[in-house]
């Protein structure tokens, strides 16, 4: 197999973070697992020079395929890398067949960030380019603008489903977003409110305004408007991140994990599940913050912990999360045997609920920092765990 990191650029052509990761020797077991991640991708005759020389000079949305690519081998799927276009025609189990086109919302190369953006203009930013991205690869779907040969007329995509798979790379703060932004994209819902009486509820939304004042509708899945998507695949995790955690190298890592239980089932001397807020040190460089709060017949709330790697366990799978279209003209199949840490979201028409089929501990959101004083100090005390 070609080997993804043999540069075939000079370094002034490569991106930042190839050219960060291949000279640092700390991440030299980090290589390996994403080499890996690669298994029969780079068999793709004709695209795999293709592929190598867009990862080392764009880098994120070859990470994302390549994150992709790794995941639906753990699905119990193969792919068939003869097909070219969309990027994955997938076999899963029960020789089911759908096809996957991934893409990010990126950064453009030469693009300053601005650290004074609010945290209003951020989302409404990040939601804009998420579903400028999905429209873009509807067309695509489609035909138009003189493409010869859309993917709607490729005979291995015609009569079954077809999948974006989309993540968000588009800022620094991409990935504390969790899954607010895509759920204003596809069911129009804004975050939900964090303190109060009200905690919990959303709110609806239907379009947000491009710079130019335009409107550009949200809540995409709530009507027939992008019926010939059949569901959204989507992470803020499947990123250079996940290698890292995979490939055991030490490092601090802050992770978020959403947890419900039935009341019924919690022990009365279980203090992981007392309502509130609450800080604990489990051992050194082991820290966990419990939120939790009542929900009826369920206790629910999150856990974030920041802790040493050797204390984190993930799978490759973990944060994945699946939206399926209720309008689709062609729908996901139900009975797909999804994993236990897949997050699930369906849209009830009737009800205008977003009917959430998130197991106990699905990550929701991971990122990694470099195990020094600096990084223990800015986490323990943003996160609570001690005073500045």
């Amino acid at each position: 197999m070609l080997n993804l990191f043999d540069a075939q650029f000079p370094d002034e052509k490569l991106h930042d973070r190839f050219r960060l990761i291949c000279s640092d020797p700390y991440y030299a077991d980090v290589l390996p697992v994403i080499q890996n991640w690669a298994t029969g991708l780079l068999d793709r005759r004709g695209e795999s020079k293709k592929f190598i020389k867009e990862f080392q000079s764009t880098f994120n949305s070859s990470m994302w395929e390549l994150y992709l690519n790794r995941a639906l081998i753990d699905l119990g799927c193969s792919v068939d890398y003869s097909k070219s276009a969309p990027d994955f025609f997938v076999r899963g189990p029960g020789k089911y067949e759908f096809n996957i086109e991934a893409v990010v919302s990126d950064q453009a190369p030469t693009l300053k960030q601005k650290n004074t953006m609010s945290e209003q203009d951020f989302k409404k930013r990040g939601a804009l380019k998420l579903v400028g991205k999905i429209k873009d690869k509807l067309n695509i779907y489609r035909g138009g603008n003189g493409k010869k040969h859309p993917y709607s007329s490729l005979s291995h995509v015609r009569d079954r489903p077809f999948v974006i798979a989309i993540a968000p790379f588009d800022s620094d703060l991409s990935l504390f977003q969790n899954n607010e932004l895509i759920n204003t994209v596809l069911f129009g819902l804004t975050p939900p409110v964090l303190e109060g009486p009200d905690r919990g509820q959303q709110g609806k939304i239907t379009s947000l305004s491009k710079p130019s004042g335009a409107p550009v509708e949200m809540g995409i899945f709530t009507n027939d408007s992008f019926k010939e998507i059949s569901a959204v695949f989507f992470s803020t995790v499947g990123t250079f991140g996940k290698a890292v955690v995979e490939s055991k190298i030490e490092r601090l890592v802050r992770a978020t994990r959403y947890r419900v239980i039935d009341k019924d089932k919690v022990e009365p001397s279980s203090k992981f599940w007392q309502l509130g807020t609450h800080h604990y040190q489990l051992d050194t460089l082991d820290y966990l913050k419990t939120l939790r709060w009542d929900s009826g017949s369920q206790i629910g709330g999150a856990d974030m912990c920041v802790r040493h790697s050797s204390f984190h366990r993930e799978t490759h799978l973990d944060g994945l999360q699946v939206y399926f279209n209720p309008f689709a003209e062609i729908p996901f199949g139900r009975d797909f045997p999804w994993p236990a840490e897949v997050a699930r979201n369906y849209f009830d028409v009737e009800s205008g609920e977003h009917i959430q089929a998130h197991p106990d501990g699905a990550l929701v959101s991971r990122q990694v920092f470099e195990v020094s004083p600096f990084f223990i100090r800015h986490l323990l005390t943003t996160n609570g765990f001690s005073r500045r």
